[in-house]
């Protein structure tokens, strides 16, 4: 195993996702990567109307504070990892970017949200699992699972 991608966003169980995706990468003497996806455009209400207005997506601190999270927990294992800040929807980016690095795994994180509200709110961690032709491991966070 050489590449590990590990997608966050800064959620308990992103979080879970990056420890078990680093420790990983300790145990493989992989490459960790990590990517965090943010919307190409942002979507605004027109107030009387009823209209959308779509905007550009302006990338701002905290659109990198996940990426930055990870990398400083890379530091702290001793890891030497690199970080990528995504634009689009998150299912297409994380498996074509996956696909550009050649990764090995994708170590994502659930939400956590049961079979009924995952299949009613969808799900990223979901989308990757059908779309990927590489293998996905997603990780749950310790307060998702006592809860379940």
């Amino acid at each position: 195993m050489k590449r590990i991608l590990i997608a966050t966003d800064g959620s308990p169980s992103a979080r879970a996702a990056v420890h078990l995706g680093l420790e990983l990468a300790v145990e493989q003497d992989a490459e960790p990567v990590f990517v965090h996806v943010v919307p190409a455009v942002d979507i605004a209400g027109a107030v009387g109307f009823g209209y959308t207005a779509a905007f550009p997506h302006r990338v701002t601190a905290a659109d990198r504070a996940p990426l930055d999270e990870a990398l400083a927990l890379a530091g702290e294992a001793g890891v030497e990892a690199r970080a990528e800040l995504l634009r689009g929807e998150p299912v297409d980016e994380i498996v074509a970017y996956a696909d550009s690095v050649a990764a090995d795994v994708i170590v994502l994180g659930s939400r956590g949200h049961g079979a009924i509200a995952g299949a009613l709110l969808g799900s990223v961690s979901l989308g990757v699992l059908h779309e990927s032709r590489r293998p996905v491991l997603v990780a749950r966070g310790a307060a998702l699972t006592a809860a379940a």
